[in-house]
C-alpha cells in the first residue's frame, strides 16, 4: 500500500452523560480534571485505546491489522514475530547485523506492516531497544493531544450497595456491602490531532486505507466499548482539515482557531449536546486547505 501524501489536522468533539470518561487511578479513579480551572481531561492514551479496540473488533486480526499494545499479550511475544519472519536468532542479533546491515529496517518494516497501531501511532519496542537496534523506537504519523471539556465539569461520587457479600465470614455479619463510583452528569470534550504524511512516507507506510479506518475508528470508538462506568459516550463531530501538500499549507493552530464551540445558554449548567453551538469560520481557512465535517 502507498503511504498518504497529504497532511491532515483534525478535531474530535465527544461527550459523556452520567459516566466517567477517564478515571485517574491516583485519585481513587475520579474523573481527571484540571485543578486550576475544573475542566475535564481525557488522556491521549485513553483515546488511543478506544481506537485500537475498534480496529481489533472490526478487523479481527486480519493481515496487516494486528494490534501491538493489547491486553494479555506481552510485547516481546509480538516482537519475536519479526525475528521469526526474518529467520533471525534473537540471541545472535549482532551477527545478523554484520551479515545484513539493513536488518533494522527490515524488522521495522515488518512490525509496521503487520501492526496497525505501530503503523499509526508508532511504538517503543523494548526487545529491539535492548538489542541496540535502531528500529526499537518508531515515531508514528498520527498523534493526539489531551481532550479537554468545553466547560468545567462537576463530578459526583455516587454511593452504591450490593447484596452479594464477598466472603462467608462477612455474610454472617452483614447483608449488604457498600461501594462507590464517580460520574460526570454531562461534559462535552474537544481533542485535537495530527496526521503527518511525511512520517507516513519515511517511516511507517500509513496508507489511505489506514486513514479511512482511522476516521471510522474516531467516529465509532465508543460504539463497541460500552461499560456501566463510562455511561453514555458519543462522538458528536469529526472536523478534518486536509492540506494539499505533504508538509502542509497552514499551521495547525490557525486551523484549530477557526473552530469555536460555545454554550448557547451560559447561565445554565450544560446537560446535553443541544446546549452547544459549533461554528467553523470557513472564510478564515487558508488556501490549500479543505474542510470536511463528519458526524
Amino acid at each position: 500500500m502507498t503511504a498518504i501524501s497529504n497532511r491532515y489536522d483534525f478535531i474530535v468533539l465527544f461527550d459523556v452523560e452520567n459516566g466517567n470518561p477517564n478515571g485517574d487511578p491516583d485519585a481513587d479513579n475520579a474523573p481527571r480534571t484540571d485543578p486550576e480551572t475544573g475542566h475535564g481531561i481525557v488522556t491521549d492514551v485513553c483515546l488511543k485505546r478506544k481506537i485500537r479496540n475498534y480496529v481489533e473488533t472490526v478487523k479481527e486480526g486480519a493481515d496487516g491489522y494486528k494490534i501491538y499494545i493489547k491486553e494479555n499479550v506481552p510485547l516481546n511475544t509480538s516482537d519475536r514475530e519479526a525475528y521469526k519472519a526474518l529467520n533471525v536468532d534473537e540471541k545472535k542479533i549482532k551477527d545478523a547485523r554484520k551479515q545484513d546491515p539493513d536488518i533494522d529496517l527490515k524488522i521495522r518494516d515488518f512490525m509496521c506492516g503487520n501492526f496497525f497501531d505501530i503503523r499509526t501511532f508508532g511504538a517503543v519496542m523494548t526487545t529491539f531497544v535492548k538489542a541496540s537496534l535502531n528500529c526499537g523506537q518508531v515515531r508514528g504519523p498520527v498523534q493526539l493531544g489531551f481532550a479537554r471539556s468545553i466547560d468545567p465539569i462537576s463530578p459526583s461520587e455516587v454511593t452504591l450497595t450490593r447484596v452479594a457479600i464477598t466472603t462467608e465470614a462477612d455474610a454472617e455479619n452483614k447483608k449488604t456491602e457498600m461501594g462507590h463510583k464517580f460520574v460526570v452528569p454531562y461534559g462535552l470534550y474537544r481533542v485535537e490531532g495530527y496526521v503527518s504524511a511525511n512520517l507516513a512516507r519515511k517511516t511507517t507506510g500509513f496508507s489511505e486505507d489506514d486513514l479511512s479506518l482511522l476516521w471510522d475508528a474516531l467516529l465509532n470508538m465508543f460504539e463497541h466499548d460500552r461499560s456501566a462506568a463510562r455511561g453514555k459516550m458519543a462522538v458528536r463531530e469529526l472536523i478534518i482539515f486536509k492540506h494539499e501538500s505533504e508538509l502542509g499549507n497552514a499551521p495547525a493552530h490557525k486551523l484549530f482557531d477557526t473552530v469555536s464551540v460555545k454554550n448557547k445558554y451560559p447561565d445554565q449548567v450544560p446537560r446535553d449536546f443541544s446546549t452547544y453551538e459549533i461554528n467553523v469560520a470557513e472564510q478564515d481557512i487558508p488556501s490549500g486547505v479543505t474542510l470536511q465535517r463528519l458526524t
